[in-house]
């Protein structure tokens, strides 16, 4: 079982082998969303992950003579990760390609394997060749080897960030011609469906590749002594035959002159058994969904910290811009005026990916957390600024004069009059900012942090239970927002007291 880890600034700084060897960890960047053989929570034993990377990996660090630590984040993400320093490699199915090679360093490829094409068994118009592939409807992996085939061969490549499963499931469903996947993912996703069919031959060859950070061949040579170590042992075959991964692209590659697998796949065999047909929806209820709890609520945790933080900072902060556009001289509010809309009009996606990649490229670099909670704060501080603003603007100019004849200074009429009135205005509003942040935290497993819906994806593409595990995540994140709905209406009752007694 890998250790997860969280990056700080601290392990930023500490890079090449010399760090790892210091620190006494491998610290590798990998997705778990991305399902089997990879990286995967086990369907047996959900808090655990495993898959054929996690072995090799281990390996790895095995002979660096240190212990390995995964870091995960989204696959389309890792080098930008591995760039910003959060960890010494990414091993998770990258292809080994020319333009990987400007912005990071490639081992040796350990894998090779060979594009395969699944359709529909018994459809008359399934294509079975390149040529057939003009025009049709081919479902893919993103920035993937068999996206460029297909946009080669002028198919409609039909590209999936969800998971595995799904591209299969919409050929299912007849929402695609076919499938172009490496072939480790198509005996895992596609062969082990009665519906649809492997088309026999290679539609193209991958090789998969571990990847350091630039100027760090030290590194990088030192996983390659490795990867060749692990091959003349005979260590990267018996991993790969333990997953039915053994072929003859990798048996040529390693140059080993026997392609022929030997053995029993156990691993295979184990996740088909797992897998391969769901039990009935109550008994996975009794029997298999109450292991998944404990991951379930170290997610909601995660969410639910990340989404408090950030409201108190959304709060604080628009409360401030608030008060600076109502009351503050034309220059501030001009500047508050020009933040709300600035924060407004731009993607949250975007500004996270500002903050946690392009703040680095100016010297400051933040911890994930601190990331995740100040984007999600000060972008929903311009949404709770209009909410304050509103409610201030709602007071009517009456309070303020009552509030004068009886002696108040301007700062006890704001405090006893303006805001009590005004929060009472803004606590609807408020309320619904609270449970569209705590929707929205699921964006911060961009920056590696695991919440709840990243959790929800990674076991639904393990376990492919997209169903029964979504009715769960969905009932977790309505008991999350319900005590915060209630909340908010004892304290506008309370509110609505308070002001029975003030000024009219």
């Amino acid at each position: 079982m890998p250790v997860l880890a969280w990056p700080d600034a601290a392990l930023a700084t500490s890079r090449g082998l010399e760090a790892v060897k210091t620190r006494g960890e491998l610290l590798w960047g990998a997705d778990a969303q991305g399902g089997a053989p990879y990286v995967f929570p086990d369907p047996r034993d959900p808090n655990h992950l495993i898959g054929f990377e996690v072995e090799l990996a281990e390996a790895l660090a095995a002979k660096l003579g240190v212990r390995a630590r995964v870091v995960l984040g989204p696959w389309d993400s890792l080098l930008e990760l591995l760039a910003r320093g959060d960890f010494d490699v990414a091993l998770n199915g990258l292809e080994a390609t020319e333009e990987k090679k400007r912005v990071c360093l490639l081992t040796r490829p350990y894998y090779a394997a060979a594009e395969r094409l699944t359709v529909r068994r018994g459809d008359p118009r399934a294509p079975h060749s390149l040529a057939e592939l003009k025009g049709r409807v081919v479902g893919t992996l993103p920035g993937s080897l068999a996206e460029r085939i297909l946009v080669r061969e002028g198919a409609q490549a039909k590209t999936y960030e969800g998971g595995q499963d799904d591209v299969y499931r919409d050929l299912m469903l007849g929402r695609t011609d076919g499938v172009l996947l490496d072939e480790p993912i198509t005996w895992y996703y596609g062969a082990v469906e009665p519906e649809l069919d492997v088309v026999p031959g290679s539609f193209g060859e991958v090789r998969y590749a571990a990847a350091v950070r630039l100027g760090e061949e030290a590194l990088r040579d030192a996983l390659d002594t490795a990867l060749e170590e692990l091959a003349r042992e005979g260590t990267l075959r018996a991993l790969y035959e333990r997953w039915g991964l053994w072929n003859a692209e990798t048996a040529a590659l390693l140059g080993d002159p026997d392609p022929t697998p030997r053995g029993v796949p156990e691993q295979y065999t184990a996740w088909r058994a797992a897998v391969g047909k769901l039990p009935p929806f109550w008994e996975r209820v009794r029997e298999r969904y109450p292991a998944t709890l404990a991951l379930f609520l170290r997610g909601a945790l995660m969410t639910l910290a990340v989404s408090l933080l950030a409201m108190a900072v959304a709060v604080a902060v628009g409360l401030g811009l608030a008060v600076a556009r109502v009351f503050g001289p034309w220059p501030l509010r001009t500047l508050a005026l020009v933040f709300t809309e600035g924060v407004r009009g731009t993607p949250l996606l975007v500004q996270l990916s500002l903050v946690y990649f392009g703040l680095p490229q100016l010297g400051v670099r933040l911890a994930p957390l601190t990331a995740g909670v100040l984007t999600l704060g000060l972008n929903y501080a311009a949404a709770e600024a209009e909410n304050y603003r509103a409610g201030l603007s709602g007071v009517p100019a009456g309070q303020y004069e009552a509030a004068r004849v009886l002696g108040m200074s301007r700062w006890q009429t704001l405090r006893h009059v303006v805001f009590p009135q005004a929060l009472r205005i803004s606590l609807p509003p408020m309320t619904n900012d609270f449970i569209a942040l705590l929707k929205d935290s699921s964006l911060v497993s961009v920056v590696t942090l695991t919440e709840l819906t990243r959790t929800y994806l990674n076991l639904a593409n393990a376990t492919r239970d997209h169903l029964g595990l979504g009715l769960v995540v969905a009932l977790l994140y309505l008991l999350l927002g319900l005590p915060f709905a209630q909340l908010a209406r004892r304290v506008e009752a309370r509110l609505g007291q308070h002001l029975k007694g003030a000024p009219r």
